[in-house]
């Protein structure tokens, strides 16, 4: 895969290059490509994109999407910790169940892998949601902090082939979150207070990663993104 550290390109172009490499790796072999970046960037929309496209090419189950928000801590666990209302920082993840669930996705290649996935309907965490298979040869992850230097994080960040950064920008990523939390039921105002005091402080400390990120690319074909 092209390492060029900045590139401004299309999800097409990012899908066949990970097609080309996966044609060029030993058989039998599995990358983990981890994307990060800032709240909002589009993140999971071009990890399922990418997933999609690979399947169709090289055929079903060759690619997996696992997302790190399906280690959020639930509700409840928040609620305990004190973290409501700071759900999406670094504390209100399992960061230790995420880094256990990419050492298995790399060490394991005998069994299925059943991964979780965050509901945003429910606003909760569901279990095995998304499966990697033992012919899986790519495993798509993404997340907040997967370039964080933080304990738990930079041994998670350790066990990827390559990690992208997402770059949007941030009045976009505002509009995106906005919406997102009309869609989960707050109304305007409540839903620009959660942006502007949740997400966008999260962005700040993402932001900070970024020259850690193998690449940088900045997608140009999604009219929305999460």
């Amino acid at each position: 895969m092209d390492t060029h550290p900045r590139a401004e390109v299309r999800p097409a172009a990012l899908a066949d290059e990970l097609l080309g490499a996966l044609r060029a790796a030993r058989p039998g072999g599995r990358t983990v490509l981890g994307l990060t970046g800032a709240p909002g960037a589009g993140k999971s929309t071009l990890a399922r994109y990418l997933v999609d496209a690979v399947n169709r090419s090289a055929g079903p189950g060759t690619a997996a999407y696992v997302p790190m928000d399906g280690f959020h801590l639930s509700n409840a666990q928040l609620d305990r910790l004190g973290l409501r209302d700071r759900k999406g920082s670094p504390p209100s993840f399992d960061v230790r169940g995420y880094l256990a669930l990419l050492n298995r996705l790399v060490a394991d290649r005998f069994h299925d892998i059943y991964v979780p996935d965050f509901d945003r309907t429910v606003d909760e965490p569901v279990a095995a949601r998304h499966l990697v298979t033992p012919a899986t040869r790519l495993v798509v992850t993404e997340g907040n902090y997967l370039a964080a230097e933080a304990p738990g994080w930079t041994e998670a960040r350790d066990l990827l082939r390559e990690l992208w950064y997402l770059e949007a920008d941030d009045e976009l990523r505002a509009e995106r979150l906005v919406r997102r939390q009309l869609a989960g039921g707050r109304d305007l105002a409540a839903a620009r207070a959660w942006v502007a005091g949740n997400d966008q402080p999260n962005a700040e400390y993402v932001k900070q990663s970024r020259e850690r990120c193998t690449r940088i690319v900045r997608v140009t074909a999604f009219a929305s993104a999460a």
